[in-house]
């Protein structure tokens, strides 16, 4: 008996580490027991009425915040093996691979043509001035300045502008018999402005996207091999493309209930897009905060700008490809509105980050440029 009883204790121990592993992602079996209740019940939720419809919509975006917030920790666990700036480009591709599967699983559902561009612009306004602004806010509030590569700032404001031009500002003046050509135009130009980024940023200009923090060299190298050993590359890549997975399925229901949720509420049309952004953003916001807090504002400045020229240079060419092949074009010309907010950001985002160190004043320009946003949005502008 007391032999079994040790055999009993050593088999359990033998499968802790699996077990641990399991229980620690409690978010991410959240999303997956709300999905597998909510694939049966999808045609009960849609029935029963515009309220059931929008809470179990609400339900569903807590469940997807969850699932993409194991997604963006098991990214960065990743990204603190590599280091930068392969590390905060792993943790803003993995939002827009999750702000791409929302995005594609919505517009098969004949949603908005305007829910593409409105999503792109949603997205670079609360990376650049949400997460940025709030970020060197609460930093400069606790350390004063804090001190970044601005090489980096540099290189990705006018990659984003460009981007931005070539693809939402440019289109209002391309005829609709020539859609499609300048569709298939925009795509190349997508994809070899990031292929060439790309080459940039781990090549041999990658030190534009680094900065050397001279008083935690040490504290950082002893601590940085035993948080090495503790991450399973193999487990984190696993469960980072399930959570992806599980995210679609739970995109394919709720974007279903938050149409029948909104419909005939008034709701601004912008609403759906700041929720799939907000969602995507939702991991890169507590992880930017976190580096703010810590004094590491490069960390900041590659999020935050990483993010916004990853949404724009990486969702417009799978988000056109889409379009050529259904053969309905998207709305991606900006309002004149969205126009102006897009170039007031760039600029003061050139003015502020061209010394190489952030505060509290810059910080607050970006937020209560994002607090306009907000407020044109609730305006239906």
């Amino acid at each position: 008996m007391l032999q079994s009883e040790q055999d009993r204790s050593a088999l359990l121990g033998k499968e802790s580490p699996m077990f641990n592993a399991i229980k620690q992602e409690y978010w991410l079996l959240l999303a997956v027991l709300a999905a597998l209740i909510a694939l049966p019940m999808e045609h009960a939720l849609l029935g029963h009425g515009q309220g059931v419809a929008l809470i179990g919509a609400v339900a569903l975006i807590a469940a997807i915040v969850c699932a993409s917030l194991r997604v963006a920790h098991h990214a960065e666990q990743l990204a603190e093996r590599v280091g930068d700036p392969y590390g905060t480009m792993i943790l803003t591709l993995s939002a827009v691979l999750v702000e791409v599967v929302i995005l594609a699983i919505m517009m098969s559902n004949q949603a908005s043509p305007t829910l593409v561009r409105d999503t792109i612009y949603s997205a670079v306004m609360l990376d650049i001035n949400g997460i940025l602004g709030l970020a060197a806010l609460m930093g400069g509030l606790k350390h004063g300045e804090q001190s970044y590569n601005d090489d980096s700032a540099r290189s990705y404001s006018v990659m984003i502008l460009t981007a931005m031009g070539i693809s939402m500002v440019v289109p209002e003046f391309i005829p609709e018999a020539d859609w499609k050509a300048y569709s298939m135009f925009t795509i190349g130009a997508m994809l070899v402005l990031y292929a060439v980024f790309l080459r940039m940023q781990v090549g041999p200009h990658s030190y534009f996207f680094s900065y050397a923090y001279p008083e935690k060299k040490n504290r950082g190298g002893e601590g940085h091999g035993g948080g090495e050993e503790q991450v399973n590359v193999g487990w984190s890549i696993g469960v980072l493309v399930f959570g992806v997975i599980v995210i679609g399925v739970l995109a394919e229901v709720m974007s279903l209930a938050l149409d029948v949720g909104l419909e005939g509420t008034g709701a601004p049309p912008v609403l759906t897009a700041i929720v799939v952004a907000g969602i995507s953003a939702a991991p890169e916001i507590l992880t930017a905060l976190r580096a703010a807090l810590a004094n590491r504002m490069q960390s900041v400045v590659n999020i935050a700008l990483g993010a916004s020229l990853s949404t724009v240079i990486l969702t417009v060419p799978v988000m056109e490809a889409m379009a050529l092949y259904s053969g309905q074009p998207f709305q991606m010309a900006m309002t004149p509105v969205q126009t102006v907010m897009v170039f007031i950001t760039l600029i003061v985002c050139a003015i502020n980050l061209n010394d190489g160190e952030t505060n509290a004043i810059e910080g607050m320009t970006h937020f209560v440029l994002f607090a306009t946003f907000i407020m044109l949005a609730m305006l239906g502008l």
